[in-house]
């Protein structure tokens, strides 16, 4: 006969395996383009609706390694290898950067910023193509592993630039301005330009991933052939072998065309890590960087296996967009903002179609001088959704491509170029159809 003790596992094993067999028996749920979660801190954090118990595994296992903590090599784990950082980096786990799936931290620190990285770029003598600096790559590594120096340290500082409203109300905006100090590796590039970024939230990925090319193609103007002050053109990296466009789509500056395609950047730029994709072992590093090259890497010149890249992969587009209640769009529409932010879009669905709502046309825009650095003028028109949840999310995010709008009106009143239009109706509104605008925003 058992001991009452040796019926405690027995019991526990039983408990989970009803429970296995109850979630697998469950229907799967339609794959809406949304899905109702508790809007609070951890909104961004939850998994699209419909997926079935396997998936979810499989959800959860490429979460362990968004959250994953890397360390130098030479280590190994019983559980698994969690070596290969660096030796330069910026950030040791994709979550530092995208806190709770979010938007990164805005960069108010006046030294050591965590959730920035500047990209460096150096144009050629006709001013045209752009290639990495060749003593510190194609972007500045602000942490080390033990006996590796920072690339440097970064500075920001900020002014005021003042913007007045119909109603008589200033706005200041911060105008960011950044320094460079302890360059441990000599002097960079004399014509080398910055271009800060901070990271984007998560949600939605894989539904951005699914537009159609021709669907992206065919909102694509950059003649301006219609005449309405709005060019944007599609990102083509290249041709698939029956000629159709590879499409940029992810980055700040539509770079890369895929999730994968943009996990294996940030590891390789963020984290110091090689993948398929990208098997650079030693990072960014470059050959002016001798140390760098002589430290030893992980077990294999890959260092995130193809199993982690596909479990992260499927992670990175399975992110869900929460569920709102939409305020009245009138003066969005009034401001001529889907002009870019094209609220609707058709994707495929099983044999049929259905309709997401990111207010992007994944197209890039000359955005103006005021949001231009020395790498260029046009960005890639940012998804909308989830944006009123931004801070909701993370209370520290800040807002356009490098954080340094502080709310949703001022974010808008950066935009210029294309987009000058669209700002001037926003600050020649009255008061309370701006206010409304800012509602609608903060509902998506």
């Amino acid at each position: 006969m058992r001991d009452a003790s040796d019926l405690i596992p027995f019991m526990i094993r039983l408990a989970l395996a009803l429970l296995l067999a109850v979630l697998l028996a469950l229907p799967a749920a339609a794959n809406p383009a949304t899905r109702e979660v508790p809007l609070d801190e951890m909104a961004f954090t939850h998994h699209t609706a419909g997926l079935e118990f396997e998936q979810i595994l499989e959800y959860r296992k490429g979460l362990v390694i968004f959250e994953k903590l890397w360390v130098p090599s030479p280590v190994r784990a019983s559980l698994g290898r969690f070596d290969g950082l660096g030796p330069l980096y910026n950030a040791s786990a994709c979550s530092r950067c995208h806190l709770r799936n979010g938007r990164a931290s805005a960069p108010h620190d006046p030294r050591g910023l965590r959730n920035l990285v500047l990209r460096i770029l150096v144009p050629d003598e006709d001013g045209g193509a752009l290639t990495p600096d060749p003593v510190y790559g194609r972007q500045l590594q602000t942490a080390a592993t033990p006996g590796h120096p920072p690339e440097a340290v970064l500075h920001v500082s900020y002014s005021d630039k003042p913007v007045v409203l119909s109603d008589g109300t200033t706005v200041n905006l911060r105008q960011p301005s950044y320094r460079l100090d302890e360059l441990a590796y000599g002097p960079m590039h004399a014509g080398a330009a910055l271009s800060p970024r901070i990271a984007p939230p998560m949600i939605g990925l894989g539904l951005l991933e699914a537009i159609p090319a021709e669907t992206i193609m065919a909102l694509s103007d950059p003649g301006d052939l219609d005449g309405d002050g709005i060019s944007g053109r599609a990102s083509v990296l290249s041709e698939t072998d029956d000629g159709s466009p590879v499409l940029g789509r992810f980055g700040w500056r539509a770079s890369q065309p895929t999730v994968r395609a943009q996990s294996a950047a940030a590891f390789l730029d963020d984290i110091g890590m090689s993948t398929f994709e990208r098997p650079e072992p030693h990072g960014d590093c470059t050959v002016q960087q001798e140390l760098c090259h002589q430290v030893v890497i992980g077990a294999d010149v890959i260092e995130i296996e193809d199993r982690m890249m596909k479990v992260l992969d499927y992670f990175g587009r399975h992110v869900a967009v929460p569920k709102r209640e939409i305020a009245d769009d009138a003066a969005f529409v009034q401001a001529g903002c889907p002009a870019c932010h094209v609220p609707a879009i058709e994707v495929p669905d099983g044999d049929g179609t259905k309709t997401i709502r990111p207010y992007t046309d994944l197209l890039l825009h000359d955005m103006g001088d005021g949001l231009a650095d020395g790498t260029g003028r046009e960005w890639r028109t940012a998804p909308l959704w989830g944006l009123g949840l931004t801070q909701t999310v993370n209370p520290d995010a800040g807002f356009l491509h490098d954080g340094r709008a502080r709310t949703i009106l001022e974010a808008v009143l950066w935009h210029g170029g294309e987009a000058q239009a669209a700002c001037d109706a926003v600050v020649n509104m009255p008061a309370h159809e701006r206010e409304a605008l800012i509602t609608f925003l903060e509902s998506l």
